[in-house]
């Protein structure tokens, strides 16, 4: 176990720790709510988790899209899973709910500069609703949030669990937690409603661990004990979320797996709308693969 910590940056970190999961607990889903989302029919009249999970990767191709980070695409699942737990969105609804999710995320995580029009928004996405109707949906979900947008996301948990990892270890160790993978690892989760159940800090440790223990080092997996301690983690909570992580994983790294795809945000449109848009829409990116370990 880690007796003494090796930096000053590492000890703030550490007591960071508490607020944050302090904080977790202000902004989680409805549990009964995510619950019977799950449990409901897809008879095309209720909301069910597959089209919860479908409109999650649409909003995961949009971050693709705009090259905007993953903390945005926390926050925004976030929002949306707070709302379908708390509210009865019939499917039609569906897509401007999960847009206005993603604006109030993208307005709160980016930088002002690199916000997009609400009218360009709507129009890569191929949604037929308006500004107005975006707008008052946008005032509908933060009423019903309570205006709570400073949640804390899962992203949060990993940056600060990567950061202290690295701050305990050489730079020859510390290489081989790759960041890029664990957040694609994060993204894939997301894509599924079962982990919006979990606590953000519980699924964040969950991919540190699975990602340490394929490691094998000592020093990481001391360090790992030393992070599920002061996060007050226990070995049931962790264990179970891990076999749930693993499975995902698996199944998301399998050639038949739907994965989020950027073709669908191709759009047409006038030569002069195409000029008024910002040139950094056109940055179009593929959906990584988690990345490989280092061996």
């Amino acid at each position: 176990m880690i007796d003494t910590l090796a930096s000053g940056e590492a000890r703030d970190l550490l007591l960071q720790l508490p607020a944050m999961l302090e904080q977790e607990l202000r902004a989680q889903p409805r549990a009964a709510g995510l619950r019977l989302l799950e449990a409901a029919h897809d008879n095309g009249l209720r909301m069910t988790a597959r089209l919860r999970d479908f409109e999650v990767k649409d909003l995961l191709s949009l971050t693709q899209f705009f090259g905007f980070h993953t903390e945005t695409f926390s926050l925004a699942v976030n929002f949306l899973d707070r709302f379908l737990s708390k509210m009865k969105v019939q499917p039609k609804h569906l897509g401007c709910v999960g847009l206005s999710c993603f604006y109030l995320a993208v307005k709160a995580s980016e930088e002002e500069r690199n916000v997009p029009l609400a009218t360009d928004l709507i129009r890569i996405s191929q949604y037929r609703f308006t500004v107005s109707d975006m707008m008052r949906m946008e005032k509908i979900i933060l009423e019903k949030l309570c205006r709570k947008i400073k949640a804390t996301t899962a992203f949060q948990f990993l940056q600060l669990y990567h950061s202290f990892i690295h701050e305990n270890l050489s730079c020859e160790r510390g290489k081989y937690l790759n960041f890029e993978r664990l957040e694609t690892q994060l993204k894939a989760c997301h894509c599924r409603i079962m982990f919006s159940k979990a606590k953000p800090s519980v699924l964040a440790l969950s991919i540190m661990a699975l990602e340490i223990e394929e490691q094998k080092l000592l020093e990481l997996t001391e360090a790992l004990e030393f992070l599920q301690l002061h996060s007050k983690i226990n070995d049931r909570e962790l264990t179970f979320w891990k076999e749930l992580v693993l499975k995902c994983l698996t199944e998301y790294s399998s050639s038949k797996c739907s994965k989020p795809n950027v073709q669908k945000l191709k759009w047409i449109v006038s030569g002069r709308t195409a000029r008024q848009l910002k040139h950094s829409y056109y940055r179009i990116t593929h959906l990584p693969t988690i990345p490989e370990t280092t061996s």
